[in-house]
């Protein structure tokens, strides 16, 4: 089957199963996950949307997530939006009588989004999620130019191809020296605000011009204050946007609100928000370097221990302008390698979890299935398909993580700092984009050393820590046969694991 056949396939398959087009009100997707937004969340068929073979799971946010991994996921997208279209293109005229119940079903739907929406949005996740929305539409431009700079860096430490490294460097520096803008840009957008007048906004931190200028008693640099002035300046922009449109007559609107929005935020931004973000962000690479040169492996140990919690309470999020911030100063962020050894645990942990259910074949496929995903560092299908829903080895999971990111931390306070160029990619695809200050062949042996270790902590500690004897017992029988007599003898009482457990172990793809 051709590719695009394959993804529109995909695509046909989900958009039954979520609703029909009708019930898609909003459709997006981030590295690894269909995102969308439901007008009836009781349309969707759960069980039947896991069983799909690219699914790999499902989360449910303030969106309902469908999980196809990176890459697939930006091309089943625009074959599931033209589903959509043609749905909503083909979809007959709703009949008189049935409005009222039109009516009543969105009005159910809206009521169940809205309770679900009220568990999640606490201020400070809602704030997370915006900064999420903000960043994570650049990461592909992060990825791109960072392998760039990698090839660049090793064409260049070989002496080969130098009439070519100089191009190269560009290409993998040109985003870099602009992603203030876009940063801008996109915070705008988020905030309600016009995006361009956001971008144009953040472009005055990264005008060569501002060397010129001094502001508290010292000379602006170009860059200064990254990311973070440009997020702070593009949201200033935005409210007094905002209250432009409020008080200027619609006459003038056109002339008055842009200038005034450019003009005022400019000048905050220049003699403010430049050297204030700027001395944040200093702050923060002096901390990240301070915190590996004196906390080491404990530092790793807590920070690979913790970052699946974080993940799942959504609070990773509020380290992508660290990421970025690290990126831009140092050419490489410090922190995501040891991060990504959370992974490895994982990776560990689902293999010991393979070994101690010999005769439970639904985890066990699910396992296969999931593995090569979780080893390119797409973590989803192994924890919410086996060791969040089995519990006790989602915690030794963690303790791989621990032992990973401890082994990348104790390196780093030895003074050999292994970064990477890119944020978004984790496990084997983050190779490509690692960097360091002692050459590339010691800062890929120093991270793939973490990831053995992540992977042999993860697989001791669930293989001898996993299980209770009633969670073994539970969950190591055979599911067929139990399946095979219910069907012979009619209903019966189930055999132990046979229920909740089995079916939440079939979250992720083909099981």
């Amino acid at each position: 089957m051709a590719t695009e056949d394959k993804n529109r396939a995909t695509a046909a398959a989900i958009l039954p199963l979520v609703g029909g087009a009708a019930n898609v009100s909003s459709i997006a997707h981030c590295m690894t996950r269909l995102r969308l937004g439901l007008h009836d969340r009781s349309l969707v068929q759960d069980e039947a949307l896991k069983a799909v073979p690219a699914v790999m799971g499902v989360v449910e946010d303030d969106t309902y997530q469908i999980v196809l991994g990176p890459g697939t996921v930006a091309r089943v997208t625009p074959e599931f939006e033209k589903l959509v279209e043609e749905g909503r293109e083909s979809a007959p005229a709703p009949a008189a009588a049935s409005a009222l119940t039109a009516e009543e079903l969105a009005a159910q739907g809206a009521e169940m989004r809205a309770a679900r929406k009220a568990r999640n949005a606490t201020p400070f996740k809602l704030f997370l999620r915006r900064i999420a929305n903000i960043f994570v539409p650049l990461i592909p431009a992060l990825i791109g130019c960072g392998i760039i700079a990698g090839l660049n860096g090793l064409l260049v430490n070989l002496g080969w191809l130098t009439s070519v490294t100089p191009a190269l460097a560009a290409m993998a520096s040109g985003f870099m020296a602009l992603i203030a803008v876009f940063v801008g840009y996109n915070t705008a957008k988020e905030f309600g605000g016009t995006p361009i007048l956001g971008g144009a906004v953040a472009a005055i931190i990264v005008f060569p011009g501002v060397a010129n200028i001094e502001a508290f008693g010292q000379k602006l640099s170009p860059g200064q204050g990254g990311v973070l002035g440009a997020l702070g300046a593009a949201v200033l922009a935005v409210y007094v946007e905002k209250w432009c449109r409020r008080w200027v007559p619609e006459a003038l609107d056109v002339l008055v609100t842009p200038t005034l929005t450019v003009l005022v935020s400019g000048l905050v931004t220049i003699f403010g928000l430049m050297y204030v973000a700027g001395e944040v962000s200093t702050a923060i690479g002096t901390f990240a370097d301070w915190l590996l040169s004196n906390g080491g492996a404990g530092a790793g140990l807590v920070l690979g221990g913790f970052f699946l919690p974080l993940v799942m309470l959504g609070l990773h999020q509020a380290l992508i302008p660290i990421h970025t911030t690290l990126i831009e100063q140092q050419g490489y962020t410090v922190l995501l390698p040891i991060l990504a050894m959370a992974g490895a645990g994982q990776v560990g942990a689902a293999i010991a979890v393979f070994f101690r259910l010999p005769r439970n074949e639904s985890i066990r496929r699910t396992i296969k299935s999931a593995l090569p995903a979780g080893f390119l560092g797409v973590g989803e299908p192994l924890i919410y398909g086996v060791s969040l829903p089995l519990g006790r080895p989602f915690i030794t999971a963690c303790v791989g993580g621990a032992f990973g990111g401890a082994f990348v931390g104790f390196f780093n306070q030895l003074g050999d700092a292994v970064g990477s160029t890119a944020i978004g990619p984790s496990g084997w695809a983050l190779f490509p984009l690692l960097d360091g200050n002692h050459g590339l062949g010691a800062t890929i042996a120093i991270y793939a050393g973490g990831l053995v270790v992540g992977y042999l902590a993860g697989f001791v500690a669930t293989y001898f820590f996993g299980f209770s004897k009633d969670l073994l017992a539970e969950f190591n029988v055979s599911q067929e046969p139990a399946a095979s007599t219910v069907a012979a003898t009619g209903p019966a009482t189930p055999a132990a694991g046979t229920t909740g457990p089995d079916t939440t172990a079939k979250a992720p793809a083909g099981v």
